[in-house]
């Protein structure tokens, strides 16, 4: 039988442009092709170079953050005869990501002078999108022509995304995605396989930070509503910079489940970007068929108060009494709520509530190091600004916390685990634990370009 393989497309381990190839000596699968959001030009991207043009069988994407999905483009014009799979509702939230993107590249290119950008064109994520093939929940599915099977589960990461199942002709890998086992606000936790799995490949995004002991979703939530409250009552708004798929749908629903019992007033208006607004008219639409909570809540239509930023509006003006959900929610260069921060966060009626995960290099990690009163460095190209608001960090995460990744490989007990989507200290607590927790099982984090024997 010949060798399976694994091999990391990633240029350097940490989360970012996302790709990772198994190669059964008879076919290659590409899990998740993703382009990475503190890079710029070629080093965006995963090194394609180290899988041989027109080599691929499949491609699978897991979910539409552009870490994951934005380099499928690329990916496919390389590799022109693999098919692609995802979910349905994937599909549509990934191309609308892959528009924006292509806009933002553009504007980078006439701005900084990238010459490489855009890497791909509207037409040619038209076109592809006919090509991609939507599987349901729970489907086994052939892919290739060798055998090779698919099954994919909901990871309860977001609405859409997904975990695979491969069976490379009796040899079980299952690929996490990013996951979430607990129940949020608007996803329901994953439901992922857990017998004869041979190699798990598991993500590690939450492994360096160990959640509050006396963590509750439900406190958390009337803790946001309280800090929003307070900055109201003071005159002050809130800015809460959010991902426009996911956490973007996920604090509407915990800002409609705060007025519905009465712990936020239903008159405080909600400002959300254009990407976000898109993006949310898509999870809208399938209000009725995700296995979700609060099924047929359509967002647009029953929010009150929900202000939709006006086509091609991005100088938002910063008013008293209202919530701003802006995208980037690392508050990245460019986007709309690093541009709005200039004008908020020295503002000492204002609060900045953080709501989701803040790489330290960011500039939402930058504000998280900044004593009150200091200089944070948002954008460099301009000044410091002196940070007056008030910080607020909430766990309303979309990647599962450590104990429950420790406790889904323990129920796996798999013979090999590979180790992703994490930053050095996540990878090493995870490894060290897990070497620990599954002493007949071969723990390993691939460095990037390596290639390892399944």
């Amino acid at each position: 039988m010949p060798k399976i393989t694994f091999q990391s497309l990633l240029r350097r381990s940490d989360i970012g442009a996302n790709c990772y190839v198994i190669d059964t000596g008879i076919e290659r699968i590409v899990l998740d092709a993703g382009m990475h959001p503190k890079e710029k030009g070629l080093e965006a991207l995963p090194d394609f170079s180290l899988l041989p043009d027109d080599s691929a069988d499949a491609i699978i994407l897991t979910h539409a953050h552009l870490d994951h999905c934005g380099a499928l483009p690329v990916l496919m014009r390389r590799q022109p005869r693999a098919h692609v799979y995802m979910s349905a509702l994937t599909s549509e939230l990934a191309a609308a990501m892959m528009h924006n993107s292509c806009n933002v590249m553009t504007m980078q290119r006439d701005q900084d002078g990238i010459k490489e950008y855009p890497f791909f064109t509207h037409r040619e994520v038209d076109r592809i999108e006919r090509s991609w093939l939507r599987l349901r929940m729970g489907r086994r599915a052939e892919i290739g022509e060798c055998g090779a099977h698919v099954e994919l589960y909901d990871a309860g990461h977001l609405p859409g995304a997904v975990g695979a199942l491969l069976d490379l002709g009796g040899v079980r890998v299952f690929y996490t995605g990013d996951v979430h086992f607990e129940d949020q606000t608007m996803t329901m936790g994953a439901q992922f396989p857990e017998k004869d799995i041979d190699v798990l490949i598991l993500e590690c995004t939450r492994g360096a930070s160990e959640r509050r002991a006396d963590y509750n979703r439900e406190a958390e939530s009337h803790r946001f509503g309280a800090v929003v409250t307070e900055t109201i009552k003071r005159g002050g708004s809130v800015l809460m910079p959010v991902f426009a798929i996911g956490k973007t749908q996920e604090m509407l629903l915990i800002i409609h489940e705060l007025r519905h019992s009465g712990h936020l007033s239903a008159h405080i208006p909600v400002h959300i970007g254009g990407l976000s607004s898109r993006m949310t008219q898509i999870i809208d639409r399938h209000a009725d068929t995700e296995r979700r909570r609060h099924a047929g809540f359509k967002i647009l239509e029953s929010l009150a108060g929900l202000v939709r930023a006006k086509k091609g509006e991005r100088d938002l003006t910063s008013a008293p009494g209202r919530i701003y959900a802006l995208s980037s929610g690392m508050m990245t260069e460019n986007t709309a709520s690093n541009d709005f921060a200039f004008r908020f966060i020295d503002n000492p009626r204002n609060s900045l509530c953080l709501v989701g995960y803040a790489d330290s290099a960011s500039p939402a990690g930058a504000i998280l190091s900044t004593e009150p009163g200091g200089k944070v460095k948002l954008h460099s190209a301009h000044p410091p600004v002196a940070l007056r608001a008030d910080v607020h960090r909430f766990d309303f995460s979309g990647h599962a916390p450590r104990p429950d990744l420790v406790a889904y490989a323990m129920k796996v007990k798999p013979r090999k685990i590979m180790l992703v989507h994490g930053d050095a200290p996540a990878l090493e607590w995870m490894a060290q634990t897990l070497s620990a927790a599954l002493p007949q099982t071969e723990v390993i984090v691939p460095m990037p370009g390596e290639k390892i024997v399944l």
